[in-house]
Parts: structure tokens; sequence; C-alpha cells
């Protein structure tokens, strides 16, 4: 009868169960570390939410307006008519930013029509005192408005009247011009992208 050894270590079960074990825990830290690492990146969700959106604007009639989303909030594309970009030089009298000194828009938008090309107007369609999507009310002097209305944007949560190129009337409660946000017009598409540099 032969005796049994306990202290006797087979070198070669060792290096195996070793290398297993290594294995076996680098498998579970790197399924547990995907999902860390996955929720430091945006998601596909998110970055569409944040992308640029191009609108060809070849379709978009005289006076018509556009809703586009971008980043959650309604933006508007606008082609103003001639008669509508005449109007704008005649309502500094009835603005309480005339000028858009403060207000927000892109460097090439401060000016009398606030945009690239006096013919479209982009804007977000978010009014700046409470947050509020006002109307579109290009007719001029509606009943409901009164007879020196120029034509422009309504807000009927709280009566903020602002012209056809966003810019707020004065003694309203919005404290400035509507949010013109950053864009380009290439030929028949305009895009709207809040990181276009230079804006």
């Amino acid at each position: 009868m032969s005796a049994i050894v306990l202290n006797e270590v087979d070198p070669k079960k060792r290096r195996f169960l070793i290398i297993a074990s290594s294995v076996v825990g680098a498998g579970a830290g790197a399924a547990v570390a995907v999902p860390f690492v996955g929720s430091m990146f945006p998601s596909a969700r998110a970055l569409a939410a944040g992308a640029p959106v191009d609108y060809d604007i070849s379709k978009v009639e005289p006076g018509q307006l556009v809703t586009i989303e971008y980043r959650g909030a309604p933006h508007w594309i606008i082609r103003r008519s001639p008669e509508m970009v005449a109007q704008l030089a005649k309502n500094d009298a009835l603005l309480a930013d005339p000028q858009s000194n403060d207000s927000s828009q892109p460097a090439f938008a401060k000016n009398a029509h606030r945009s690239s090309n006096p013919e479209y107007f982009v804007v977000k369609g978010v009014c700046t005192h409470l947050g509020c999507s006002p109307t579109y009310r290009k007719e001029i002097g509606p009943a409901d408005l009164g007879a020196d209305w120029p034509g422009g944007f309504f807000c009927p949560c709280h009566q903020s009247k602002f012209d056809m190129a966003g810019r707020v009337f004065k003694g309203m409660p919005a404290p400035k011009n509507l949010i013109v946000t950053p864009y380009k017009i290439s030929g028949t598409t305009l895009t709207i992208d809040a990181d276009i540099k230079g804006a």
C-alpha cells in the first residue's frame, strides 16, 4: 500500500489554473467595464438631436413659414416677401432693441433683417419671456392686434409681440429679441447648425 503525499504540487495544473482564473477574471472585468465606458459616449439619438439639420429652401414660398426641430426646439425658416423685407426698416419706432444690441444672433445676422440673406429668416421659435411658442401672424393690421401691427410673431400666453425679424416691441413682457440660431445657405440648402464657425 502506497502513501498519498499531500504537499506535492503539480506545476502544470497550477499554471493552468492561474491562466484560467486570469482569463475568467479579465472577461468579467471587461463585461463590467464596457457599459461604464459606453455610458461616457453620447447615444445615436443624442448625436442626432444635436446634429446639423438641412432643408431645401427652394420649396418655400414667399410668406411661408416652415418649422424644423433642432436640439429639441422648434426653429422657423421664413421666406420673406419683398414687402415684408421693406416693412422691417419702418418698425424701429415700435421696437425695444431695433439694432439687436442686447440680443442673441450670429455676427452675420446683426442687421435690420437679422439674417445673412434678407429673403430668408431663421429663428428659434421660442419666446424669450417664458419659453412659449409664438404664433406666426404675417397679416398687417388685423383687428385683434391693431391697425399698427406690421406683421410678425405674437405670443398668446403673455401678449409679447415681435416683428418679422424677431425683434421685440417696446413694453412687452419678453425682455429680448427672438434668438437667431447660426445657419448657412449653400445653393438651395439651408443648414441649421449651432456649431458653425465664425457665426
